[in-house]
């Protein structure tokens, strides 16, 4: 049966290593993180530059692959291999060459570890995978649905012994956006900088994330919120002097979402926090934000809302309305939803 990643990492930290891993799936991150955890701790330094082979895909075939792992270790009770992008293997979709794959995975060489970080869905009923499962570790690594995001920011600085408060949280995903790998390196930044049973606050993040204090998505989201026309004028002006910081894309993601999330509140009967919150899959602290919105902006207006940004979408992709440039695009956008 599959194993998820906490559970894999644990045996892992334990020292108890099986001959054989499927690392796989479209998230990167926990790949990444078991296989890297492998290989700094699979075999003692001393024995690496002999006993530790770290491969490529797109460099070697299935027979090559095997050939590595039919070896026994030299002066060492074992060896580790370990493919990166072995979805790239050559031949691996080839009948023939996953018939190889799956007469090792049913005999493998207890004096090897291979690892195959395969950053890609598997078809989980070919034999040569099933082989894998059987005999060793599968994990599967999906990338997350954005509503899930908030929720591994807190258990990412849970692990790592650290308090967040729902703000923090919020600006991290909203300007740094649902890579993972990103998060987890914009997180490990401030946590660098914490103090010892400092909690990481809204403050904070600005501080460490290089988010500006007044003038950031999660800021622009929060005057379009209160209708506040000069303040989200203020922001696109200072959006548009930094482009890079705030690219138009991003922004549009943003609203989409949240006005979708408004118009589902707007369909919803019963507009209490607790329910709004669990109808969204938000934390609590969020829910009269959006009870707000929905009281500024009727159900008819976040239709249209969520049809002007689909034209800004277009727009900016230069399939729509003729040539624009960001700013022009960000600012009229703006308008019609203020107004």
């Amino acid at each position: 049966m599959p194993k998820l990643s906490v559970d894999v990492l644990k045996d892992l930290k334990k020292k108890n290593f099986v001959p054989l891993y499927l690392l796989h799936g479209d998230e990167p991150f926990y790949i990444d993180k078991i296989a890297d955890f492998i290989e700094t701790n699979a075999l003692p330094v001393s024995e690496q530059s002999f006993n530790q082979f770290i491969l490529f895909g797109k460099d070697i075939t299935v027979p090559s692959l095997l050939s590595y792992a039919k070896r026994f270790p030299m002066m060492s009770d074992r060896q580790l291999i370990l493919v990166k992008e072995a979805q790239a293997i050559q031949g691996i979709d080839q009948k023939e060459m996953q018939k190889l794959l799956e007469d090792y995975a049913k005999r493998p060489l207890d004096s090897t570890i291979l690892v195959l970080a395969y950053k890609d869905t598997v078809k989980e009923h070919l034999n040569w995978v099933k082989a894998f499962d059987q005999h060793g570790v599968s994990m599967p690594s999906k990338k997350l649905y954005d509503n899930k995001i908030p929720d591994w920011v807190l258990g990412y600085c849970h692990e790592n012994g650290t308090k967040i408060s729902p703000k923090a949280v919020q600006m991290l995903v909203e300007n740094v956006g649902s890579d993972l790998k990103r998060l987890a390196s914009e997180i490990d930044k401030i946590l660098i900088n914490l103090r010892v049973d400092e909690e990481i606050n809204a403050g904070i993040v600005e501080k460490y994330v290089g988010i500006s204090k007044e003038y950031n998505v999660f800021e622009f989201q929060k005057s379009l919120t209160n209708r506040d026309i000069m303040k989200a004028n203020q922001i696109i002006n200072f959006f548009a002097k930094n482009p890079k910081d705030n690219p138009l894309p991003q922004i549009i993601i943003l609203l989409y979402n949240y006005f979708s999330k408004v118009l589902l509140v707007h369909a919803t009967q019963d507009k209490s926090e607790k329910n709004v919150a669990a109808i969204l899959g938000i934390n609590p602290f969020f829910a009269k934000d959006y009870m707000l919105a929905v009281r500024n902006y009727s159900m008819g207006k976040v239709a249209h809302i969520l049809h002007e940004i689909k034209i800004a979408d277009l727009r900016s992709k230069g399939i729509e309305g003729g040539a624009a440039d960001e700013e022009a695009i960000l600012k009229e956008l703006t308008f019609s939803i203020l107004h």
